[in-house]
């Protein structure tokens, strides 16, 4: 998974910022369950994945805010 930037996300429109929430979110439940099951071998993935969706919702939220 490529790091997504916030100026990427803001380039974004914001049908494809809440599709690309919903992957993200997808992915780290799927993420979550192979950490906790012990076939992830790459735990940074969930630490990017929620950064990920944190910087989605802050973009979001700095929009509605404008």
């Amino acid at each position: 998974m490529a790091r997504l930037k916030a100026s990427e996300i803001r380039k974004m429109s914001k049908e494809e910022r809440l599709k690309k929430l919903q992957e993200l979110r997808n992915e780290l439940m799927i993420a979550r369950m192979r950490a906790a099951s012990g076939l992830e071998e790459n735990t940074k993935a969930v630490r990017e994945l929620k950064r990920a969706i944190a910087r989605i919702l802050t973009v979001e939220r700095e929009e509605a805010l404008k």
